[in-house]
């Protein structure tokens, strides 16, 4: 199958401001892509492209003074498959873990470790270890936090969304991960494209979507505490520590983001 994706983003901006945008689509995604996902600015302006830290792709820019439009419009080819869920999958002893995988055991700016650590062990030390545990995770955390747009806001931590109890899709993943972590399976946050494909369509706007990843059986694999159901047509763009270290855009400077847009549909003929 094949999935249409992209982004409109219109800023107005009272001075030339200097900007990093992480919207292209993951390297590990690239072969995928009918054609490409360049990004389009109005006005036009130069940009320079380079791998941060984990690997994902980052534009670098100055938007000029007044209104600035960032956008991309691309499709790429999917299985159509529903993501992978394998109760084997091991959880790996501390020791044994790879070195690139301990950094997502520690402690981060929306994941405190620290705080959730006393809990973590209370509620979950019973649970199956491995890809049961991480299971039992989402389920609490899936029925723990209610899901509302009117619940965003961007400086909410995992320690706060477990105690409001309310939040968007970082939120969900960000409680989850931080849980992960106390239980010393390493975890990773996520962010991308997910289309309401294969199941029934959300009538609310649709925006970037934030999930993680755990390190079970020697691999990486996806979990949505959102959602909570292996889904169809997920689209990466970024990965990192949390939140933090995806941000769709990062400016360094006033600005206003006047509208944001977001569409992931399958391609029917």
């Amino acid at each position: 199958m094949q999935i249409r994706f992209g982004y409109e983003l219109n800023y107005q901006l009272p001075q030339p401001t200097p900007m990093i945008l992480t919207l292209n689509v993951h390297h590990s995604r690239v072969s995928d892509l009918v054609g490409s996902d360049h990004m389009k600015t109005t006005p036009s302006v130069p940009t320079t492209a380079y791998r941060d830290g984990f690997g994902n792709w980052c534009t670098r820019l100055v938007a000029p003074t007044g209104h600035f439009r960032v956008t991309a419009d691309a499709t790429i080819n999917d299985s159509g498959e529903r993501e992978p869920v394998v109760p084997s999958a091991i959880q790996h002893p501390v020791p044994q873990l790879p070195e690139e995988t301990l950094v997502f055991l520690l402690g981060s700016r929306y994941c405190e470790t620290d705080r959730m650590s006393q809990f973590a062990w209370d509620k979950f030390a019973n649970a199956p270890l491995g890809w049961g545990r991480v299971q039992a995770i989402c389920d609490f955390v899936h029925q723990h936090i209610t899901f509302g747009y009117q619940f965003a806001r961007s400086t909410k931590t995992a320690w706060e969304a477990f105690n409001e109890r309310q939040g968007v899709c970082r939120d969900f993943a960000h409680l989850a991960i931080t849980l992960c972590r106390c239980l010393n399976i390493p975890a990773r946050y996520c962010t991308g494209y997910l289309g309401d494909i294969g199941v029934p369509k959300d009538p609310a706007p649709m925006d970037f979507a934030g999930w993680f990843e755990a390190y079970l059986g020697s691999t990486w694999y996806t979990f949505d505490a959102r959602n909570n159901t292996a889904r169809i047509g997920r689209v990466l763009i970024a990965r990192g520590r949390d939140a933090a270290d995806v941000a769709i855009s990062t400016t360094f400077g006033p600005n206003t983001l006047e509208t944001f847009r977001v569409w992931t549909d399958e391609v029917t003929s």
